[in-house]
């Protein structure tokens, strides 16, 4: 008896076709054709930047000319000889090693006493509700439309009054509450729009009122308050008026009014008055590079939730 064994075929295994990948193709971006509005906008931008910065190179040039050199080729050629001695003279004229110093001493504090009475008045109208809310917050608000020169009289026989004529104390006062008009009803539209729940969370945990302004509110104000600070610093070193009445000694002058009397009124030296210009610009431009980042940081923090 024969044993027959039948084998089953073997499944064959199943071999998977590789499908040709798709050649990778870079997706070309169309280049957007810049039209006759593009150009128009380019040249209208360029010719502004043009026309903005063309006094300051005309200051820079005068400034190291001569008076000889100044009549002969006028105010828009190149100086034929640098003459760096018109900016040492001018120096030494108006003293502006004290002036500087007044200046920088009166701008800081006057950032220091806006930005101060400000935090303070905006915490208490933004934050915490006060009553009449509204009424402060107009007449805030009408302080700053009020012209200096409907106010500088009452200012004057106050100071006379109070002894404070005269003095750099009190014209930094002075100025500082005024500022701090503006800062108040700033930071005010920016802390009515502050986070409740995080008051209210630091409240529960038992925050006071000062653990909550010194550290969640401050904080987070930062960027306002480093432009405000900015804005501040610069008012207050371009402020002409107000000093012009109520600091008239020498020593306690500003650089604005050191600057002022190179102009007489019959003679004028423009080389000199370029030079001027020129030390009274370069404080500025230092400051502004110097707070460039907080300033741009402070001006985009309300674009970015």
């Amino acid at each position: 008896m024969t044993m027959t064994t039948t084998t089953e075929p073997t499944a064959r295994p199943r071999t998977h076709k590789r499908v040709p990948a798709a050649p990778n193709r870079a997706r070309k971006n169309p280049t957007r054709k810049r039209g006759p509005g593009s150009y128009a906008v380019i040249a209208a931008v360029t010719v502004f930047v043009l026309a903005f910065l063309s006094p300051f190179a005309i200051i820079l040039v005068n400034s190291f000319k001569t008076g000889a050199d100044y009549r002969a080729n006028g105010s828009l050629s190149l100086p034929e000889q640098w003459n760096w001695s018109v900016i040492g003279d001018v120096w030494e004229r108006v003293e502006f090693t004290q002036k500087l110093i007044n200046s920088i001493q009166i701008s800081l504090g006057v950032v220091l006493i806006a930005v101060v009475l400000a935090l303070f008045n905006a915490y208490a109208i933004g934050i915490g509700r006060v009553r009449w809310r509204t009424a402060f917050l107009v007449f805030f608000l009408g302080v700053n439309v009020l012209p200096q020169e409907g106010l500088v009289y009452p200012i004057y026989y106050l100071f006379k009054e109070m002894g404070l004529y005269d003095g750099k104390l009190g014209y930094t006062i002075l100025v500082g509450i005024t500022y701090s008009a503006f800062g108040t009803y700033l930071l005010s539209s920016v802390f009515s729009s502050f986070p409740k729940e995080l008051i209210e969370a630091a409240s529960l945990d038992g925050a006071g009122r000062w653990t909550i302004l010194w550290r969640i509110v401050l904080p987070m104000s930062w960027p306002t308050l480093s432009v405000m600070c900015v804005f501040f610093f610069v008012w207050s070193w371009n402020e002409f008026l107000y000093p012009l009445v109520l600091l008239i000694s020498n020593d306690n002058q500003t650089v604005p009014l050191g600057l002022s009397v190179l102009q007489g009124q019959y003679s004028s030296d423009p080389t000199s008055m370029s030079a001027a210009a020129l030390l009274g610009v370069i404080p500025m431009i230092v400051f502004f590079l110097i707070f460039q980042r907080s300033l741009t940081r402070g001006l985009t923090a309300g674009a970015v939730k």
